[in-house]
């Protein structure tokens, strides 16, 4: 990946947040998931973003440019990415995607710099089943006993093999991606393992949700593995914010913005043109 520029941010306990800069156009921060960091994950998409928006890609801590801090709580990533979006010093849109719906939501209650967040299949713990949280554990342990001897390729085809339909599967067969996305298993493991340990507020819980005055899209991959749970998830979401958007994304799994990257953009540039043009219409 060519580097236009580093933008390098403090999250609120001192830990330094970086992330490349490419493109020209209005402010657009892409957040990795609990898996990869900045670069990786939105490779794929940036030929179809970099014409139109400034494309700001952070890592959270202990991944990409980043600094690492032994802490990696919710609340940590929420304030990761919201010192980076305040860093920029003009209104941002937001892109999550996995585990980071939730903190680009958080950092939408907490910043008044977010004009728009898009979620590509936001985790909402609460709104999964006791079937698939015991499925998802067990995966973890494979997952987790993979990494632990060296086996990371191994890890990263534990992870996919979880969340992933077949189709979907086969489609990545044919790229670089475990290669690539192998290296950000460690990181993925101790963000899950503090996540599930973490007792305190989340900003999918309704009282948060309720404070974000933000447009929120959230997408799912019409060919995702985990269909009922990621349905429901947006209709928790749905439910809470002021200013909701439900979409599907036709040809895609939990992995749509690697693998249907052009149909992805596309969706984002719809709903964050839209968002930019109904200032306008409300004065017109």
């Amino acid at each position: 990946m060519s580097e236009d520029r580093i933008l390098r941010a403090v999250s609120a306990d001192g830990t330094e947040i970086a992330g490349r800069v490419r493109g020209r156009g209005p402010a657009l921060v892409l957040v990795h998931g609990g898996i990869g960091d900045g670069d990786v994950a939105w490779e794929p998409m940036l030929p179809h973003l970099t014409d139109r928006f400034t494309c700001y890609l952070p890592s959270t801590r202990g991944r990409g440019l980043s600094s690492d801090n032994p802490e990696h709580s919710p609340m940590r990533l929420e304030e990761d990415v919201t010192a980076f979006v305040d860093s920029i010093g003009e209104p941002a849109c937001l892109v999550g995607w996995s585990g980071s719906g939730a903190w680009v939501l958080g950092a939408a209650v907490r910043s008044p710099s977010v004009a728009a967040v898009a979620a590509y299949e936001p985790f909402v713990l609460s709104a999964m089943s006791e079937a698939d949280r015991a499925r998802t554990g067990a995966t973890m342990e494979r997952v987790g006993m993979a990494a632990s001897a060296g086996r990371l390729e191994d890890a990263i085809r534990a992870f996919a093999g979880w969340i992933c339909a077949d189709a979907e599967l086969a489609a990545l067969e044919g790229t670089d991606f475990y290669e690539r996305w192998a290296g950000g298993i460690p990181a993925m493991l101790r963000f899950v393992q503090q996540d599930a340990l973490y007792e305190g507020g989340r900003s999918t819980d309704p009282e948060a949700l309720q404070k974000i005055t933000a447009p929120v899209l959230i997408l799912r991959g019409k060919e995702t593995a985990l269909g009922a749970f990621f349905a429901d998830a947006a209709r928790h979401i749905a439910q809470h914010v002021a200013h909701p958007h439900v979409g599907e994304l036709a040809g895609a799994g939990h992995f749509g913005p690697v693998i249907a990257q052009e149909r992805m953009a596309n969706e984002l540039i719809r709903f964050f043109d839209a968002v930019r043009q109904e200032p306008a219409r409300r004065l017109a």
